[in-house]
Parts: C-alpha cells; sequence; structure tokens
C-alpha cells in the first residue's frame, strides 16, 4: 500500500511497513504535547488499521519526545477557573479516556518506542503497550501532583497493578522522574535500551509479533485485561472460552501441523 493511500491527519502520522502499522505522534515542536484532536486521530487510526492489513502496531514519537502530557490550552488551561473542572472531565471522557479504551481493545499486540519525556497521558500512552522499549535517556514522570492535579488516563488503574502500590505512590505522590533503567528495574517496561537501538529493537519485535498468532494475541489481551478484575474462577472461565475460540482457528491447525512435523509455524492471523 503507497503512503498516498493511507489516513492523512494532522497531528500524528501512520504509515505501514509490512504487517506493522506505525503510529507516530507529531507535534515536535510542542514535544508532541496531546490536545484531545491528536487522541481522536489516534482513535481514528486505530480503527482503520484492520483494513491496511496491519497485524501490529508500533507507536512513538517525533522528535526528542515520546509526549509530554496534554496540551494544557485543549484541556481548558486558557478557561476562566470555575470553567476548567468541566472543559478537563469533557476532554477526558470525550477523547482521552475512549482512545485508552479503543488501544486496550485492539486486535492486535502494541509496542511502544518510548524516545524521550512520557508525561501525564503520554506515560499512560507508553504504558499502555504490551511491550514498552525506552531509550535509556527516556523517562517516565506523573507530574500532576505539581500542579495541584490527579493522575489521568487510566494511570491510578495501571500503575498499581504494573509495579505494586508503593512505588506507583511515589510516582504519583512525588511526581519526580522515573529514567528508563528505573523503570526497567521496577518491572515498569520491557525494556531500557541504548538509545540508538531503540527503533531498530522495536521495529524487530512487532515484526515478530506481526507474524505471530493475531486472534490468539487478541484474546490474552482481553483476557488478562479482564483478569486484573475478576475472581480466579471467572478468570479460568474467560480462559476456557478463549481457549475454544483460539482452537478453531486456521493459526492453531497450522501451529499444532508445524509441531508435528518439526518446522516454523507460518501464521496468518486467522
Amino acid at each position: 500500500m503507497t503512503t498516498d493511500a493511507l489516513p492523512q491527519f494532522e497531528t500524528i502520522r501512520l504509515s505501514l511497513q509490512g504487517a506493522v502499522a506505525v503510529l507516530t505522534l507529531n507535534r515536535p515542536q510542542r514535544l508532541n504535547a496531546a490536545p484531545p484532536q491528536m487522541f481522536d486521530e489516534i482513535r481514528a487510526a486505530l480503527q482503520q488499521l484492520p483494513a491496511l492489513g496491519a497485524r501490529a502496531l508500533l507507536i512513538t514519537g517525533e522528535g526528542r519526545a515520546f509526549c509530554s502530557g496534554a496540551d494544557l490550552a485543549g484541556r481548558g488551561g486558557d478557561a476562566p477557573v470555575t470553567s476548567r473542572g468541566a472543559n478537563t472531565h469533557q476532554a477526558l471522557t470525550q477523547h482521552y479516556n475512549p482512545t485508552m479504551l479503543a488501544l486496550a481493545q485492539l486486535n492486535m499486540p502494541v509496542v511502544t518506542a518510548v524516545n524521550g519525556v512520557a508525561a501525564g497521558i503520554g506515560c499512560s500512552l507508553a504504558l499502555a503497550a504490551d511491550f514498552t522499549l525506552a531509550a535509556k535517556s527516556a523517562y517516565f514522570l506523573e507530574a500532576f501532583v505539581n500542579i495541584g492535579l490527579v493522575p489521568d488516563g487510566g494511570t491510578t488503574w495501571m500503575l498499581a497493578r504494573q509495579i505494586g502500590k508503593a512505588r506507583a505512590t511515589e510516582m504519583m505522590m512525588l511526581g519526580e522522574r522515573i529514567p528508563a533503567d528505573k523503570a526497567e528495574s521496577w518491572g515498569l517496561i520491557h525494556a531500557a535500551v541504548d538509545d540508538a537501538e531503540l527503533m531498530a529493537r522495536a521495529h524487530a519485535l512487532a515484526e515478530r509479533l506481526a507474524a505471530g498468532p493475531t486472534r490468539a494475541y487478541s484474546l490474552m489481551r482481553q483476557g488478562m485485561v479482564r483478569a486484573l478484575s475478576q475472581s480466579y474462577e471467572e478468570a479460568l472461565n474467560t480462559e476456557a472460552t478463549h481457549q475454544a475460540l483460539c482452537a478453531d482457528s486456521a493459526d492453531a491447525k497450522e501451529g499444532g501441523m508445524a509441531f508435528l512435523e518439526r518446522r516454523k509455524a507460518q501464521f496468518k492471523g486467522a
């Protein structure tokens, strides 16, 4: 597919490299600060991915930042004090949150390549991936407390589950930078890598995932999210349902034949 045939946006850039869709946050002059429009465009791009033939998604930022947070002007920063709360609530519930949910429900694996600061809603976006890789010069920041706000974009749900209550509290209540190496040691991200290797490593991982059993990946993603709020018995039942769906897939049949024939499986995502 040619670049001209891909959807065009104002605040993001979408490209297709084989079966890997690359979504680049594209406001480098603002360190990719995200107005509501950017998250609307991300959501629109996500909806297009299956029709484009994508089987994995890689998200990164243009320039020297991944995403420095929400664009304050786009969240009511210039509004009168009495209306900022209402404007912020509207921005979250109608723009940012629906996009975070769409990303969680996406039927393909997601990799983020964090090339610089990932703050606020940008931190939420970076950590919402199945695999988060970060340049060693990058860092993660929940700075809401420094301006008298609370974390959003799913952060309060996400962080405690990823790194435990004590470390999540540290990130949110102290509002200090978490360097990539520290984030890796905490288990917050998949890997901290040398800056020069970030995109190559991220692309290689995304390509590996794109060549895998897409239906199984999709159900794994759904199952893990559900299991975080399910009882053990409910999780077992969800696994059984998802396993039955996978067992009827062409990929499962191919995987079984490849095992018997002692060769590498060639998954098609069906």
